[in-house]
């Protein structure tokens, strides 16, 4: 165990501190409560970790990761502690990647934490540390949840300018958000360009955090469910529809399926806005997947897929801003309301060009979003096209590039 531990930090300790991430570190650090990190495979949280760490002088370190803790148990963890205390004596911060290969995890940590000790966490799987987070930290943890490289981030990466935009530079913006729409913003994709590496991610997702962790024996009916939902993101379907579509015995086994994706962060069901929460979960559901890469690299592709894909970021993009994300349908439909601490604050429409066919169709569905749940804020977001829209019962409604959008976060970080 000791040589274990000594190999792992000098590992780790050798890793590049890469890009820094839009991540808060004062607000985490400067409080006691475990920090909790959670997201997709290589999404970058083992990095984030290493972000966390040149903020201590000293610090313990373990990945769960790794074949030579397979038999690891919650009974190892007394172990565990002594070599840290034989190794770095008094030392009191502890640094723990991929926490949800131990099972019961969750009493170790709250009994360390309630002796003084300073953690800080990573996990692969939203429902299995929301859970026990939930039953036995509660009041004890703050979270992060991190998705590939945003955007500004990307821009940062690739020290492309974004401030001041003369006409080159926008060119040049524009240019690096065409590649982010099609490619996605995976750190190791932007790194090497090599987009076997995203098919290889998400068969490992498949396999190792979905169908051996949960056991599924239909495993080709369940990995053509996760192609199909790949191919068809964005859409609205329901359980019944995808049972018929793909040959399944029971709805339910697909209600479960999409959970597990969803638990593995590569899915993401979106329900209907509703009043009534019953109806919101017999409703029918929009899927979307985490990243535009990912999925280009992996599924089908059809001529209509642009509009899609800005649909789609702009939806992971939300989910990254921390806002809850329903869609509105009534006689029209909106593609999504935003809720803030229990309140819809905005309505948001995405289509690829405002104009023509679909103009009308656009800002009917957004302005009857607004009217309906009593929302002043509208927005609609388009490749490259700017506006401002007032309707003739005074609905107001701003017109943005979805890439200008993606940069209105308040944050300037330097580039690599």
């Amino acid at each position: 165990m000791e040589e274990l531990v000594l190999d792992q930090k000098e590992v780790f300790l050798s890793k590049d501190a890469g890009l820094q991430r839009n991540v808060e570190f004062d607000q985490y650090t400067a409080h006691q409560q475990i920090v909790v990190v959670s997201g997709i495979r290589r999404s970058g949280k083992s990095t984030l970790l290493r972000q966390f760490a040149e903020r201590f002088d000293d610090f313990n370190y373990i990945n769960f990761d790794d074949e030579r803790l397979i038999d690891f148990t919650v009974n190892d963890f007394p172990t565990l502690m002594l070599v840290f205390e034989k190794l770095n004596p008094g030392n009191r911060v502890i640094f723990i990647d991929e926490i949800q290969n131990i099972e019961n995890w969750e009493r170790f940590v709250r009994r360390i934490h309630d002796e003084g000790y300073k953690i800080f966490l990573t996990g692969s799987n939203a429902k299995l540390l929301s859970s026990e987070l939930a039953t036995h930290l509660t009041g004890r943890y703050a979270k992060i949840e991190l998705y590939p490289f945003s955007f500004e981030e990307t821009l940062r990466f690739k020290c492309i300018p974004y401030d001041r935009l003369t006409s080159a530079k926008k060119a040049g913006v524009l240019r690096a958000f065409d590649h982010f729409l099609e490619n996605g913003g995976f750190p190791e994709l932007l790194k090497y360009q090599d987009t076997e590496f995203l098919k290889r991610t998400y068969d490992d997702i498949l396999f190792r955090d979905v169908i051996t962790r949960f056991g599924i024996r239909e495993v080709k009916a369940f990995k053509q469910l996760a192609h199909y939902i790949f191919s068809n993101f964005t859409g609205e379907v329901s359980y019944n529809s995808l049972k018929n579509t793909l040959g399944f015995k029971s709805a339910m086994s697909v209600r479960s399926y999409i959970g597990y994706l969803e638990e593995s962060y590569l899915v993401f069901e979106v329900y209907k806005y509703d009043y009534s929460l019953k109806k919101q979960h017999v409703s029918n559901k929009k899927l979307y997947v985490i990243d535009n890469g990912m999925r280009n690299a992996v599924s089908f592709r059809f001529s209509n897929d642009t509009g899609k894909m800005l649909e789609n970021l702009v939806f992971i993009e939300l989910k990254r801003r921390g806002y809850g994300v329903f869609f509105f349908r009534n006689r029209a439909e909106c593609d999504f309301v935003i809720e803030e601490k229990g309140r819809i604050t905005m309505a948001v429409q995405v289509c690829f060009d405002l104009g023509g066919e679909n103009r009308e169709r656009e800002i009917h569905g957004l302005a009857e979003a607004m009217r309906v749940l009593g929302v002043q804020n509208g927005l609609i977001l388009t490749y490259n096209q700017e506006d401002v829209i007032t309707t003739g019962d005074g609905v107001r409604i701003t017109v943005q590039p979805v890439w200008r959008w993606l940069l209105d976060t308040g944050y300037r970080g330097s580039c690599t």
